[in-house]
């Protein structure tokens, strides 16, 4: 059996300073994206030398031009064949609290938009981020660890542990 060797990354939520919205990357600037057309957090791969607070503080500020001050993480998620190409990804999700700066309004990949919480239904989201999405924004201190395998861009099962 080869060996497991995700590309590592960080996914982060920004949190306005009423905590009733989310700042969100509209995916719709690259058509050959596998994103094209939703919504995601910001974020992306670790660089080989970096922690993932140091990576996801500079995804955030390459993505948003903020700095990110109070992050939280709220788990990770393994996405086996997420990928473009079937590549495995492990993902370490947070949640950004408090943050100082002004926020570009998008990026080569897409348009920054703040989005509130209780409009997150009826977000175009990827259909696998509702079985964890709520666990990011809520009141406990207990991390969930989820594994979402992937097959031809679809999601064929989830499971999550919280401890």
């Amino acid at each position: 059996m080869p060996n497991y060797c995700p590309i590592l990354a960080t996914l982060g939520y920004v949190m306005s300073a009423d905590k009733t919205k989310v700042l969100l990357m509209h995916r719709n600037k690259r058509p050959d994206d596998i994103h094209f057309g939703k919504f995601n957090g910001l974020g992306g791969k670790l660089d080989k030398n970096e922690d993932i607070i140091s990576g996801m503080k500079r995804e955030i500020q390459e993505e948003a031009g903020i700095e990110a001050l109070d992050l939280k993480l709220r788990g990770t998620i393994n996405w086996p064949g997420f990928g473009k190409d079937g590549e495995d990804w492990f993902g370490f999700v947070f949640r950004i609290d408090s943050w100082t700066g002004s926020i570009h309004s998008g990026n080569h990949e897409g348009v920054l938009q703040w989005v509130p919480l209780a409009s997150f239904p009826e977000v175009n989201f990827w259909e696998s981020d509702r079985h964890w999405l709520d666990m990011i924004f809520d009141d406990s201190d207990v991390m969930f660890h989820g594994i979402a395998p992937f097959h031809d861009g679809v999601m064929i099962s989830w499971n999550c542990s919280r401890v």
